[in-house]
């Protein structure tokens, strides 16, 4: 039986999950906490991005398997850092999302980003942003909610 920490509560995996078995299926089919999405299942969209020990990963590639004993697992659901309210607040007054689909791994990815630079530059957000696809086409909008976050975080 696998034991992971999910937004700081213990999580006893059943012995019957499969080792294989993507920690995206445990966090939507086991644990019940549907906000990370499944987008493409081969790791490229983004939408499955949730912290691995505070890491930004990619849950529909990161078998069960890979997680050590015991592993510090954020969803979108336990997200609260001053960041990630800054990027939430950000995203509803500019009216980001659309369809909202890769919205979860957007505000993962974002918020991640200004833990790390507070002040990040154009080319700071595309690189961090690059990998998160969003059907829509909301990329300028969501540009702007980040340097919105940064500027309201100081």
């Amino acid at each position: 039986m696998a034991i992971l920490y999910i937004n700081g509560e213990r999580v006893d995996v059943p012995a019957t999950a499969h080792p294989d078995t993507p920690l995206l299926w445990v966090l939507r089919d086991m644990v019940g906490l549907t906000g990370t999405k499944y987008g493409c299942g081969e790791a490229l969209c983004g939408a499955c991005t949730v912290y691995v020990e505070g890491e930004p990963t990619r849950s529909c590639s990161t078998p069960l398997s890979s997680l050590k004993q015991g592993a510090d697992i954020t969803t979108i659901e336990g997200l609260r850092t001053k960041e990630s309210r800054a990027i939430q607040a950000a995203w509803e007054k500019l009216d980001v999302p659309q369809c909202g689909y890769c919205q979860s791994g957007q505000v993962m990815a974002a918020a991640a980003l200004l833990a790390k630079k507070k002040k990040p530059t154009d080319a700071d957000i595309d690189n961090a942003m690059k990998d998160h696809l969003c059907r829509c086409g909301t990329y300028q909008r969501i540009r702007a909610a980040i340097k919105e976050a940064a500027k309201s975080l100081g």
